[in-house]
């Protein structure tokens, strides 16, 4: 099945560019839309057996740490005792106490999460993650804060009440909890049903509490570029096409090298404008998110024997003929 696209949840994308995104939070319904990842496939994948820390974590909103040994286990592969491994009566018993659950990065290592994040990613230029959130009913797992990116919720099962607040007040934000001074206004308050979508742009504060059930959502978090990434963008656009020794010998060469750099820069720096900027950094970020399309283990299979051109054949059949090269040649020595 082909993973949704941003017209499958917001509608009329255009309109949703214009009026709510980077603007206003919304809650959107669209028809028969579900999250990829669900309560099944949470059990799948404790069922699996190799869900571990990092990818889970027990958090509350009381500022209160779970320790990791709260909620994993640790087993003994071939004579070695690792940490770290999911517990399922752990999680269940901390869920039944009020704390949430989260998963984080499940595009990750969950392929249809990962091929919507991927679809989602080429519409937007942007990198995307994916996080799983449990709550039970009447719990936070977060107090109210606010997120450096952008985020869609896709309500998967139960209901949850969102809150979401006015964007930052100064240009010198910081993304996290609020400061008890902090009062911003409220702008949203909603209960999502499984299937709602729920956009929070980037920065606005916001926090959700369990309404009714064994509350679980899949966020999405659209990473916006920063100053580092521009800067970044910056020092490889002005050293494009430069041709210098790696390492020069000497006071004389490392002047020659310093003197060839800064000409360099100087006639590229005329030549970049900010847009240029701005796509190269978006670029370099949606670079580092693309995965290769590897084959599978089935396909290999399949094709291995196939034409006698398979991979292992191949190398097989290439290590056998220098044998009896090998062997040949010393047989004729004797």
């Amino acid at each position: 099945m082909e993973s949704p696209t941003l017209a499958d949840w917001v509608g009329d994308v255009r309109s949703f560019a214009g009026h709510q995104w980077q603007r206003m939070p919304a809650v959107f319904t669209p028809e028969k839309l579900a999250s990829p990842f669900d309560l099944d496939a949470l059990d799948a994948a404790f069922d699996g057996g190799l869900l571990r820390s990092p990818y889970l974590e027990m958090v509350r909103s009381n500022k209160v740490t779970v320790p990791p040994e709260a909620y994993t286990t640790s087993r003994v592969v071939n004579g070695t005792t690792y940490h770290g491994f999911a517990d399922r009566a752990k999680v269940l018993a901390l869920l039944g106490a009020g704390a949430t659950l989260l998963l984080r990065c499940v595009d990750q290592w969950h392929r249809p999460t990962g091929e919507l994040v991927a679809r989602l990613s080429a519409d937007l230029d942007r990198r995307v993650e994916a996080f799983f959130f449990v709550t039970p009913a009447g719990g936070q797992g977060l107090a109210v804060h606010r997120d450096d990116a952008d985020v869609f919720v896709l309500q998967a099962a139960g209901r949850k009440t969102w809150y979401v607040h006015d964007a930052p007040t100064v240009a010198d934000w910081s993304p996290g909890e609020l400061p008890d001074d902090e009062h911003s206004a409220r702008l949203l308050q909603s209960v999502l049903e499984p299937g709602s979508v729920l956009y929070v742009p980037r920065g606005f504060a916001h926090r959700a509490v369990g309404a009714a059930g064994l509350s679980a959502h899949l966020s999405l978090t659209i990473r916006d570029i920063s100053v580092p990434d521009l800067r970044t963008a910056l020092e490889q656009r002005l050293t494009d096409g430069l041709d210098l020794p790696a390492r020069p010998l000497g006071e004389a060469a490392i002047g020659d090298a310093c003197s060839a750099l800064l000409d360099h820069v100087r006639a590229k720096l005329d030549t970049i404008e900010p847009e240029d900027l701005r796509l190269s950094a978006r670029a370099a970020q949606t670079r580092a998110q693309s995965v290769g399309t590897a084959g599978t283990f089935a396909e290999a299979a399949r094709n291995w024997e196939a034409d006698g051109t398979g991979a292992g054949r191949a190398g097989l059949a290439s290590v056998s003929r220098t044998w009896r090269r090998l062997r040949d040649a010393a047989r004729t020595a004797h």
